[in-house]
């Protein structure tokens, strides 16, 4: 969600102070206020140049504020004045595989990928939203695409996990975990990966281990990795530790798939 310009740059090129106040919002993290700038920025010079750059702003800013319906507008109507421009195509791109709009994102990585063939995280993420689509053939071509470019690579491994996990290949999925983890056994993503694959195989007390991994080496308060061990110890008939892992995913935020919160 990346924030273009800056106020030395707009104010050599506009009359308008609604830019300038949009930053100074900005800052502060006021962002109902940036946004109201920006808007009136934008109204008040219609044909400036850097309209495309605020309107990028702008679907950052409703990103962040949770109007994301707001934010695919204003980033769609950035692409319209700059159609092949990374930035606003990999934003609107983000957003679209953040709120399930797969089909709309996979589409714009695969512009992105025109434009950028050999880029590893624009495959790496088109080739997980082939999977959320059932496309696992399509998935198979981008991850092995990405290991032909970068045959030590971790994510075009890591894409080859998910697709294992997707294909019920869990022995497979779990080789390729353990690969990783001897390579990066600092990673919670690795541990919180493999102890869903656990779950899924039907090895509780495992995936219960590696999401209290994940849980122990994460510095970033991930509410999945308790969802995970919320789900294990329910097999594990854990049910008063289960409730506290509840909690705590609720408390950093969780949403289950319907959008409600636990």
């Amino acid at each position: 969600m990346t924030l273009l310009l800056s106020v030395n740059t707009v104010s050599a090129q506009t009359d308008s102070g609604a830019i300038e106040r949009s930053f100074d919002y900005i800052e502060q993290n006021k962002l109902d206020s940036a946004e109201i700038y920006l808007k009136l920025a934008i109204e008040s010079v219609p044909d400036n140049p850097l309209n495309p750059f605020l309107l990028n702003n702008l679907g950052t800013v409703q990103r962040r504020l949770g109007k994301k319906t707001d934010a695919v507008n204003s980033y769609s109507a950035a692409l319209e004045q700059l159609p092949e421009n990374t930035v606003f195509l990999e934003a609107r791109a983000s957003l679209y595989a953040e709120t399930g709009r797969t089909e709309n994102a996979i589409h714009d990585y695969s512009a992105l990928l025109e434009q950028n063939p050999a880029n590893e995280e624009f495959l790496y993420q088109r080739g997980l939203l082939y999977l959320q689509a059932g496309q696992d053939n399509y998935a198979e071509a981008d991850f092995r695409k990405m290991l032909e470019l970068n045959p030590d690579g971790f994510y075009p491994r890591l894409g080859l996990a998910a697709l294992a996990k997707f294909r019920e290949d869990y022995a497979e999925a779990e080789k390729i975990y353990s690969f990783l983890l001897d390579k990066y056994p600092e990673n919670p993503q690795l541990y919180a990966g493999r102890a869903e694959l656990f779950l899924l195989s039907g090895k509780a007390g495992k995936a219960s281990a590696d999401a209290t991994r994940a849980i122990r080496i994460s510095t970033e308060g991930n509410p999945y990795y308790y969802v995970i061990r919320y789900r294990a110890k329910l097999l594990l008939h854990e049910d008063l530790s289960a409730r506290e892992d509840l909690e705590k995913a609720k408390a950093l935020g969780y949403q289950d798939s319907s959008g409600q919160a636990l």
